[in-house]
């Protein structure tokens, strides 16, 4: 019992990723700036909430950046020239990711007009045709 304790605190204290921050201003920065960038790792998280040890390393080379007095814009600079717009979760619009910010629009429109034209045919086809008079022999069922 003692050895499981010990084996959860231990991973606890290791997702624990402690910067010496000079204020709370700088921490809030850091926080808002972390929460812009994503986690090549896991990709649905921030480079925030990610406890991947890639993320941890980004956050702290993020810090240093700080530290260095570089702006925010220009952490952001430095992120993309190293991992592509990719680290952003709102990336930049640009020929390159024109995909990616009017795809889905793309894609909805393209269904829209599927069931739009669907509609219409079938519309169409029950005005245009009227039920035709069935003979007596097909007066019942066909199963």
């Amino acid at each position: 019992m003692c050895l499981i304790a010990l084996v959860l605190s231990t991973a606890a204290v290791a997702a624990v990723d402690p910067l010496p921050f000079k204020d709370r201003a700088e921490e809030l920065r850091f926080q808002n700036l972390t929460k812009q960038l994503r986690c090549l790792v896991c990709q649905n998280e921030s480079l925030n909430d990610s406890s991947a040890p890639l993320a941890a390393d980004l956050r702290r080379d993020v810090f240093e950046q700080m530290r260095t007095g570089k702006s925010d814009d220009d952490i952001k600079a430095w992120l993309t020239a190293r991992y592509s717009d990719f680290v952003l979760y709102d990336p930049p619009l640009r020929g390159a990711t024109w995909l990616l910010w009017f795809g889905p629009l793309l894609v909805l429109a393209a269904g829209a007009a599927a069931v739009a034209l669907t509609v219409r045919r079938r519309a169409d086809k029950a005005r245009g045709s009227t039920p035709a008079a069935r003979p007596a022999s097909d007066l019942e069922d066909d199963w």
